[in-house]
């Protein structure tokens, strides 16, 4: 006789279309849970969804839950939500997508990766460690893998990778086994109210990992080498370039197909090792501590270093994450997530460093009024490296708040604080058409946002 867990549950996601929401329902499905959901558009996860099996409403509509018995909310729904709304009329147990992935991570040995940055390519390095090993892990992901053209995969093996979202504070029900705290950043302030507030959760959640676990914590962040000093246990290891750090990254080089450098290794009552000549197809600082990440990780539970080499080697990347989509002209045109001051930062950093002579172009999409309202000032420096920017409209994720100053003041701003040349677009055909008429030659041209600004990039090919 076959005993099922929870047999009798419907579990309905509201937003199912998101990243992180359409993972954890394929996930749950291959676990043999009754899985369906509901959003407002047809996207490529809602398809693949589909492909699964999964029924999928396009509209809330109360309805959609007569036979539901469970409902998970993505942080993206309001409390006007219909469905949200007869849920608690029919008093059905309702759970953030955190809460529910931690149900759910409760049955597995988990590698849990968070930070403000570098969750999804962190999480994402270490699956492909991992795919080099007789290891099979659950993959429950930010972005898409290329590797697997999904966000999340069920393994055959008691262990799980997963990133753990901070925004909404959900990420402290997640149960580490190892963890992985890539940085901290002013970031969801609309949750946090404070940066007090979101560096305590952080100390709450790697207080969590057991005795026979252990965190690994990037020190060259500022925030993350606050939080080590608050911290009563030492059951952590720290990695970065900072001299103090226990896996320290040396002899970097970057050059346009990837990256290289060597890990000096030194932990307490142990031998001091190195990995040498590590190399990833990446671009970028932020990179080689990402992949640092994943390899004290995967060295701490034991994998071998040239297993670790070869599965860094060859990982085939995370869409969204400076990805090539077409040249045109002799430019390149690239597609990238990076939202945040930081992240642009990052990104235009190992461009440049790679890209020495060529121009860079980035088409930026601000996303969230209350983002750019908050950080102002830091996207106005965030485009040093660059050498003009295109700015588009705000991409308002539903949010109804006023900005508090001119969008012409916030160009001017990027133009002196950034010194570069700066353009303003009202919409995708303003862009096609200024592309059209003075781009060409060898540029390197980079959509950055978390908005429609993906979708825009790839429909350039059909405008210029």
């Amino acid at each position: 006789m076959k005993i099922e867990l929870a047999k009798t549950e419907i579990i309905h996601f509201v937003g199912i279309g998101g990243i992180g929401m359409s993972g954890l329902a394929l996930i749950m499905k291959g676990m043999g849970f009754n899985i369906q959901g509901s959003d407002v558009l047809v996207n490529k996860n809602i398809e693949r969804l589909k492909k699964d099996k999964i029924r999928v409403n396009i509209k809330h509509n109360k309805k959609n839950i007569i036979r539901a018995t469970i409902m998970v909310v993505s942080s993206a729904i309001k409390n006007n939500n219909p469905e949200l709304i007869e849920a608690r009329k029919k008093k059905l147990p309702i759970y953030k997508r955190g809460e529910m992935l931690a149900n759910i991570a409760s049955l597995t040995k988990n590698i849990v990766v968070t930070g403000s940055h570098g969750k999804t390519t962190t999480t994402s390095l270490l699956a492909a460690i991992f795919a080099k090993t007789k290891l099979d892990p659950t993959i429950i992901n930010g972005g898409v893998l290329n590797e697997i053209n999904s966000s999340a995969k069920l393994g055959k093996s008691d262990w799980c990778i997963l990133e753990a979202d901070e925004s909404d504070g959900s990420f402290i029900h997640v149960p580490p086994t190892y963890s992985i705290v890539t940085n901290i950043d002013r970031e969801h302030m609309d949750h946090y109210k404070s940066m007090n507030d979101l560096k305590n959760l952080f100390i709450k959640f790697i207080n969590k990992v057991p005795s026979f676990g252990k965190s690994f914590i990037c020190i060259d962040n500022k925030n993350n080498e606050d939080l080590l000093k608050k911290l009563k246990i030492k059951n952590f290891y720290t990695y970065g370039m900072n001299s103090k750090s226990q896996f320290r990254i040396k002899n970097i080089k970057q050059v346009k197909e990837f990256s290289e450098f060597d890990l000096a290794i030194n932990l307490p009552g142990r031998k001091n090792i190195a990995i040498n000549k590590i190399k990833i197809p990446l671009l970028g600082i932020h990179n080689m501590l990402n992949s640092t990440a994943a390899i004290a990780v995967a060295l701490t539970i034991g994998i071998s270093k040239s297993v670790i080499k070869s599965g860094l080697k060859e990982f085939r990347g995370v869409q969204r994450r400076f990805n090539k989509i077409f040249t045109h002209r002799e430019t390149t045109f690239y597609d990238d997530y990076a939202h945040h001051p930081t992240e642009i930062k990052e990104v235009l950093n190992g461009v440049r460093a790679a890209y020495k002579k060529e121009e860079i172009i980035c088409i930026f999409q601000p996303h969230r009024i209350s983002r750019l309202k908050d950080q102002k000032k830091e996207f106005s420096l965030s485009f040093k490296k660059a050498d003009t920017v295109i700015l588009c409209p705000i991409y308002t994720a539903g949010e109804k708040i006023e900005l508090g100053f001119s969008y012409n003041s916030f160009a001017k701003d990027i133009i002196k604080n950034s010194k570069v040349k700066l353009f303003i677009v009202n919409n995708q055909y303003e862009l096609a058409k200024l592309i059209k008429n003075t781009v060409y030659g060898k540029k390197i041209v980079i959509g950055m946002g978390a908005g429609t600004i993906s979708a825009w990039m790839r429909e350039l090919t059909n405008l210029i």
